[in-house]
Order: C-alpha cells, then structure tokens, then sequence
C-alpha cells in the first residue's frame, strides 16, 4: 500500500516526480515512432537499455545483489504479463496514432475495476459504473464506432490496457510482490524473442542512441512514477499521471505532424471527463 501524504516538502516532490514521469511516459509514442525499424527490433533494443537502467538503479539504491531476481510465482507471472504488454505497447504505435494509444490506455482504471469486480468481488458503486461506462463508449468511438473497424494499433492498444490493468489488479489481490524485479525480468524476457524475430544489430548508431534514450526514459519514468506515487495520496498521484493523455498528442501534433482523427477527439472527451470526475469525486470522498 501506498504510504499517506506526508509534510509540504515532501509533496512537492511527489507531485514533481508524477508530473516528471507523465511527461517521460507521454514521450513514448515519439520514441516508438521515430526510428523507421521494425516492432522487434524497438522491443529489443527498448528492453536492453531498460535492464541496464534498472540494474544501475538498483545497484546505486540497494546495493545490487541476487534478493531482486528471487521472485515468487506471482513476481513471474507479472513479468510475463508485462513482457507481452509491452510488446502490444510499442506495436500499437507503430499501427496506430498517439493519442490513440494514450486515449485508450487512459481507461485503465475502470478496466481494472471491472477486473477487479469479476476476479475479486469489488463492487464499483453508482458513480463507477456511470464512469465506467461512460470511458468505454469512448473507447470505442476512439476506436472507430460507428464510422468503421478499429486499426490493427487500437486492437494492440487495448489488449495492452487490458494485461496492464491485471497487473494493477494483481498487486491490489497480492501487495507484497515487488515492483522493480518483474520489471527486469519482463525487460530480459523480451530480448531472445524480438532477436529472434528480427535482426536488432542492423540499426544505425544514430537509431541506436534513439532507442537507448527510449529504454531509458521508459524506465525512468517508471522509477519516478513509484517514488513519487509514496509521497501522495492514491487520487493525487491518478489525477497528476493522467497529465501524460494530453500531453501525449500534444507532442506527436509538435514533434510528427500526427493529428488524432474526430471521432479519436470525441472519444477521447468522452474518456478524460470520465476519468476526471470519477478522480475528483473520489478525492472529496476521500
């Protein structure tokens, strides 16, 4: 669980960190986009750079040793759960847009919840469900609706929604598995499949620096998500992260020229004032 707030200072910091990290993550979709390589290859190289950070991470905090990879089955499933998310992660922005992808994956919290009440009994109240229902019929109008069939990248996207939020589920049924050990696992788990798939040593050394920044980014805004996430509460660590939707097409608009199609913007609505009340209206109950 989550610690409570602690004094001024500290929040402070824990709303910088969020906030750093919903820009880090929002970056993603440039990453992902901007060296014209296949899937495997960004997934191989994105997993490596990852490792490597990770371990130096937590070769500096914690001193290194083997405690991190003695993982239970729970920690395994959960690495492998991420290793296949995030794959579908970095394949829905090569076959789809930006905001998209962020649109889609905003929905997180109610697919979890819905996860969360098939799997564990946790009845959403009124306001959920309203909420709920209110980000999924976005979602499916991001995804096409009523104007055609969904881009192979929606498809990924939200399969990738989907696997992350039984993950979140998953730590909600069995708190005391660790974070940054599946991490790394999931990282490492990636590498034999995407070499095998491609051929990750063809890149050039400017696309390499490109996908090692990717890694990095990637996990460190993991990092600061965590370490600020213990310096908030649950609703002002959501309400801050969810930054990262807008800011995610905002970039791709700057950086790439992509613009979201309409009916993208009209489901997109339809899920941030979702998410939005459903945050503010937890924060006062809270």
């Amino acid at each position: 669980m989550l610690e409570p707030a602690q004094g001024l200072p500290d929040r402070h910091a824990g709303a910088a960190l969020v906030l750093f990290s919903a820009l880090l993550f929002a970056s993603s979709g440039l990453f992902a986009k901007a060296v014209p390589v296949d899937v495997w290859t960004v997934i191989f190289w994105r997993a490596l750079f990852a490792s490597l950070f990770l371990a130096a991470f937590l070769r500096l905090t914690e001193g290194g040793g083997l405690a991190v990879w003695r993982l239970d089955r729970v920690g395994v499933v959960v690495a492998i759960i991420s290793t296949v998310a995030s794959a579908f992660f970095i394949a829905a922005f090569k076959y789809t847009t930006v905001a998209n992808v962020t649109l889609i994956y905003a929905s997180a919290p109610f697919v979890a919840a819905m996860i969360a009440w098939f799997w564990i009994g946790e009845t959403p109240g009124r306001s959920s469900l309203i909420a709920a229902s209110v980000a999924l019929g976005g979602v499916a109008v991001t995804m096409g609706g009523l104007w055609g069939s969904p881009a192979l990248g929606d498809l990924f996207a939200l399969g990738m929604t989907v696997l992350m939020s039984l993950v979140v589920v998953i730590y909600r049924v069995f708190p005391k598995t660790p974070t940054i050990g599946p991490m790394m696992v999931s990282s490492l788990l990636s590498l034999p499949f995407a070499w095998a798939a491609a051929d990750p040593f063809e890149v050039t050394a400017p696309q390499l620096l490109i996908l090692a920044a990717f890694g990095l980014c990637f996990s460190a805004a993991s990092v600061a998500l965590l370490a600020g996430a213990k310096r908030l509460r649950s609703a002002e660590t959501a309400l801050l992260s969810i930054c990262e939707t807008p800011l995610a097409p905002i970039l791709a608009w700057l950086v790439l020229s992509e613009l979201p199609a309409p009916h993208a913007l009209l489901g997109g609505a339809m899920i941030l004032a979702a998410v939005l009340w459903h945050l503010v209206r937890d924060n006062r109950n809270g």
